[in-house]
């Protein structure tokens, strides 16, 4: 096959011929019917005189035989056809020999035996196999051919899922009286935690638009519209660092309703959960979602968006006195955490030597330690120790698994015990929940280490493998080292508790402050967030005070808003979930880009299309725009 433009086969035209069935829906009893197949060739197999041609479209595949003495004119033509070759086949369905069938294809038992083959379009020999599934081709190569890479069948079941799981949520809102609206796409910059990414005006020179990172301001302001509840399957956008979980444009399902408490918006979302699950045949159970606040997360998990396939985090502080922590020379004052791995199997001397060493190079100058109560078990008088933390250790292993016949000293789970060393660094004055969140990253460190041992990262695609959780009351502020300033947490119109309006803490001791703010984890990661929303505008502007902006710079910013709110604004709040995030953890998928169609590089590149790319001084000239190339 030569990869000029030329064609290198005699290509025919598909004229008044029409395609009867799709790919993958043939079966036995379909045999004796004459048939019209459309679609690629994904194999073909040439036994000099039968020539088996495997043809595919989304549906899947069937094989399609051309016998010589059946058909010498599309023999001749199967002869010419290649991989990815374009091609209508007629011919008649017949059930094949015994033997013969092929089980793992939905129409293995059928062939259609051809009388007539057209070739409608050659192609050159593709950059990857399309036709084997498990091909490790480079991303970079992938995304290049991104054409090429759709048409693998993973992909297109992926699609596929992706096309069910929204229509399921559009149904469910739908059926739940939600309103879809579209909000614009052009719109005003008003930054939310990432940069915008700015769009020229060519009519308002030296003015821009930005492209919406959420629809957030739109969707308050249809509420004090008087629209009740609305949904919207969004386009975002976010110029920031990417990773697997991140895109510079997204899509979210974005939701807002009036007069709702937390509890009202989570049982939408669980609701439509359960019908996006039903799509993969994943059947959530009823009832509520777990639920538990930041700080529990925090203290139980080292986290806010835990994964609850672990066992959690046991706080050993009680079982260690005060003359024991100074043999030990353990800090009196700060907690001991433990932890377990659970069926990691026992670990030579020489194996567990190296892990204790790596873990505490891993903690560097932090004052963190291990407390290696294999070892304490040997000495007589730290034994009742080692026995007393190995139970409460297991305990909690029992309580997760659920499982009253697990005992103490399993030797196939792993116990990991950390405290902290007499003098401790400041970060531990600094931020109180440091410790948590460090022995948090340890526990999910040594999880993904001994993942081949415990599989409970192992997708098995039942109910109970996935771990849907609440977090609420989070921080309403947090603190900004860079720039020396408490920001907000979330976004600046998410609501906090009415006491801590009341109370005056808003200016007072804005650490202490939580805001009526929510996010919805599965399996560790964070699907979604969302908040009660300030509906008062005397509120919103102290909000934007205690946030260091003054009332002319929130003028300037929201004053549109801020208009808005003295309108009789209705009690609201809502939510958005990543719809790409659902559709990656249902498919089983590692990254974003396996459930969006035509995505970007970890650098923002899109390589099919090879954007960004400079543009003409034609066009800056029209938007009144000048590079300056200078570093």
């Amino acid at each position: 096959m030569t990869s000029d433009s030329k064609t290198s086969v005699q290509l025919d035209f598909i004229g008044s011929l029409e395609r009867t069935h799709k790919l993958g829906v043939l079966r036995s009893t379909d045999a004796g019917q004459t048939v019209t197949l459309m679609g690629w060739v994904n194999r073909r197999r040439d036994h000099g005189n039968l020539i088996f041609l495997d043809v595919r479209d989304r549906t899947g595949i069937t094989q399609v035989v051309f016998d010589k003495e059946v058909s010498p004119a599309a023999h001749a033509r199967a002869e010419a056809a290649r991989p990815e070759y374009v091609v209508a086949a007629t011919g008649r369905v017949r059930v094949r020999g015994e033997g013969l069938t092929n089980p793992n294809m939905p129409t293995g038992d059928i062939e259609v035996v051809a009388t007539e083959l057209l070739l409608l379009n050659e192609s050159k020999t593709p950059p990857f196999p399309i036709a084997d599934a498990d091909t490790n081709v480079n991303e970079e190569v992938r995304l290049k051919y991104r054409y090429l890479d759709l048409r693998r069948p993973e992909l297109q079941r992926n699609f596929e899922l992706r096309h069910k799981v929204t229509r399921a949520i559009r149904d469910y809102l739908s059926d739940n009286e939600f309103l879809e609206i579209e909000t614009p796409l052009l719109t005003r910059s008003t930054p939310e935690g990432a940069r915008d990414y700015l769009v020229p005006s060519r009519v308002h020179p030296g003015h821009f638009y930005a492209l919406p990172q959420s629809p957030q301001i739109f969707k308050q302001i249809l509420m004090i519209a008087g629209f009740d509840r609305y949904f919207q399957v969004a386009r975002c956008f976010r110029d920031e660092d990417l990773r697997a979980d991140r895109q510079p444009d997204f899509t979210q399902i974005d939701l807002e309703l009036t007069f709702p408490k937390q509890e009202t918006i989570f049982r939408v979302v669980e609701g439509f959960l359960r019908a996006a699950f039903a799509t993969a045949n994943i059947t959530l159970p009823e009832g509520n979602f777990i639920q538990m606040t930041y700080d529990q997360a925090i203290r139980k998990y080292g986290i806010d968006k835990p994964d609850m396939r672990l066992p959690a985090m046991v706080d050993l502080s009680a079982e260690v006195t005060p003359e024991l922590r100074e043999s030990l020379k353990i800090d009196p004052t700060l907690p001991i955490l433990g932890f377990t791995i659970p069926s990691v199997g026992e670990l030579s001397g020489t194996a567990r030597k190296a892990l204790l060493a790596e873990v505490r190079t891993s903690f560097g100058e932090t004052g963190l330690d291990l407390l290696d109560v294999a070892r304490l078990r040997t000495a007589q008088a730290f034994a009742p120790l080692a026995e007393a933390i190995t139970t409460a250790l297991t305990n909690e292993l029992a309580a997760f698994t659920n499982n009253p016949q697990i005992t103490t000293n399993n030797s196939a789970d792993l116990h990991i015990v950390v405290t902290p060393k007499p003098g401790t660094p400041s970060m531990w004055n600094y931020d109180p929940q440091w410790i948590y969140k460090r022995v948090g990253q340890l526990r999910l460190d040594l999880a993904k280490k001994y993942a081949d041992k415990h599989k409970l990262f192992e997708q098995t695609k039942t109910a109970a493998d996935f771990k849907f959780l609440w977090v609420t009351d989070f921080p309403m502020y947090e603190w900004s080292e860079e720039h020396k300033r408490w920001d907000a947490a979330h976004h600046p119109f998410t609501s906090p508790h009415e006491d801590d309006i009341t109370s005056g803490r808003l200016t007072s001791d804005k650490g202490a402050v939580r805001a009526l703010a929510y996010d919805i984890v599965l399996n560790g990661t964070e699907l979604g967030s969302g908040s009660i929303r300030i509906h008062r505008q005397d509120v919103q502007a102290e909000i934007f005070r205690s946030l260091g902006m003054s009332d002319e710079e929130a003028q300037a910013r929201f004053g549109f808003f801020l208009n808005a709110l003295e309108y009789g604004t209705p009690p609201h709040g809502g939510i958005a979930l990543g719809l790409d995030r659902i559709v990656m953890i249902l498919a089983g998928a590692t990254s974003l880009r396996e459930v969006i169609a035509f995505p970007k590089t970890a650098k923002a590149i899109d390589l099919m299309v090879d954007a960004p790319t400079p543009v003409s001084d034609i066009q800056l000239r029209d938007l009144s725009l000048r590079i300056n190339t200078r570093s």
